[in-house]
């Protein structure tokens, strides 16, 4: 079994599962936005989700000869250790709930606040958990101020999606107030693009006019366009999803630590700690059975007026698939390298991965032309915002401490 043992490594371990947990939300927003339904894109997701964690267990979780003290995947299997595998299944079923909560919370109310506020729950919540939980291996006097660096971020960033949220409606109403008084106010050169292109319709040529991002041409053809549809709902229930979703995220972690380390003392004498690669696997499996389950019900009892399906239809559904695939893949991979670098540096340390919103902030302004034509008090609160998100994640990262084995 390959374990992480220096801190560099964890650090390493941290930093790659920083940009994969950051970048697979992004992948959900994208295919929810070019229409495919939400509950064929968990379906797909859940399956390569599953897929990272057999791949981990058989390849890292198999390297070099099983010791008594330390097992290999396979042959803990076989152990008496129901007690730290409950735990581990735990933590895959309050991931599962945040996870599927949080993707039709990327529609209501954003990619980049729903990022903010889970991560911060997840913080406040579960890093000071996995501290206690580690025996409090990380420093406290660099943790704590860390995740009061995080917590002015998370302040930062509803800023920022209040401050854009208005700029929106602004556009939004000064669209609808120039065809109410017939001026036309708003100049076609201001909101779409023509993209000359030569057909063969009559041997002629064609424009096709594309609105631009952060128009308000552009807001009514991604509303038009994407799969849950947004004007006119109330952001309640899109915020009471991420805060269900943040205290799902913050339970999952400590739970996933008791199944590593049995703080509690569930095993039997004698009885090894489930390895991380073990614990990760039934993780997974929970994390997989529950996702099915409720998926397939959404898609004959759909929630959020959305379309009711078949599975006929979701296996017939190629649209986008391999995007979801590789969105399951990333997670996956992503939480594995999170708890292999938790289990060397404390889990505490590695909840600094939740500055993902760093990143999915990155992908939303590139891809999705989020914050386009935004007013300047907006630009100003997203860099401050971005800017306190990488003092938190170096600030917690230099917390890390050195489990004892």
């Amino acid at each position: 079994m390959y374990l992480v043992e220096s801190k560099g490594g964890a650090i390493a371990c941290m930093l790659l599962a920083l940009f994969f947990l950051g970048t697979w939300p992004a992948i959900l927003t994208l295919l929810e936005r070019r229409g495919r339904l939400p509950q064929h894109t968990y379906l797909d997701y859940s399956i390569t989700n599953l897929l990272a964690a057999v791949i981990i267990a058989f390849t890292f979780g198999q390297i070099s000869a099983s010791k008594p003290d330390m097992p290999n995947f396979i042959t803990q299997l076989s152990q008496d250790n129901w007690p730290s595998v409950l735990f581990a299944m735990a933590g895959g079923i309050v991931l599962s709930l945040g996870n599927l909560s949080t993707q039709y919370a990327f529609a209501l109310v954003g990619l980049s606040l729903t990022e903010v506020i889970t991560s911060s729950l997840t913080v406040v919540i579960g890093t000071t958990l996995n501290y206690f939980l580690d025996d409090r291996i990380n420093r406290a006097e660099i943790l704590f101020p860390g995740v009061g660096c995080f917590l002015i971020a998370v302040i930062l960033g509803s800023q920022v999606h209040s401050s854009n949220a208005s700029d929106n409606k602004a556009k939004l109403c000064k669209y609808s107030e120039s065809y109410k008084d017939g001026t036309g106010a708003i100049k076609v050169s201001e909101s779409q693009e023509s993209v000359q292109k030569i057909g063969d319709l009559e041997n002629g040529s064609f424009r096709v006019d594309k609105a631009k991002a952060g128009t308000a041409n552009f807001l009514i053809e991604l509303e038009n366009r994407r799969s849950i549809k947004v004007f006119g709902k109330s952001t309640v229930i899109g915020l009471g999803l991420i805060f269900f979703a943040g205290v799902c995220f913050s339970l999952f972690s400590p739970a996933f630590n008791l199944a590593t380390n049995d703080q509690w003392h569930t095993l039997k004498a004698g009885v090894p700690h489930l390895v991380v690669y073990t614990a990760f696997f039934y993780f997974s499996i929970s994390c997989f059975v529950l996702g099915i389950i409720l998926n397939v019900s959404f898609l004959y009892y759909p929630v959020l007026n959305l379309p009711r399906t078949s599975f006929k239809a979701y296996l017939n559904d190629w649209n986008g698939r391999q995007w979801a695939l590789l969105a399951g893949l990333l997670c996956g991979f992503g939480n594995g390298l999170q708890f292999m670098g938790g289990q060397a540096a404390g889990y505490a340390a590695a909840d600094a991965v939740q500055a993902l919103p760093l990143v999915s902030t990155f992908w939303g302004i590139v891809f999705f032309g989020e914050y386009r034509k935004s007013s300047k008090k907006t630009y100003i609160l997203l860099v401050s915002m971005l800017s306190m998100f990488i003092v938190a994640v170096g600030v917690l990262m230099a917390s890390s401490g050195h489990r004892k084995n």
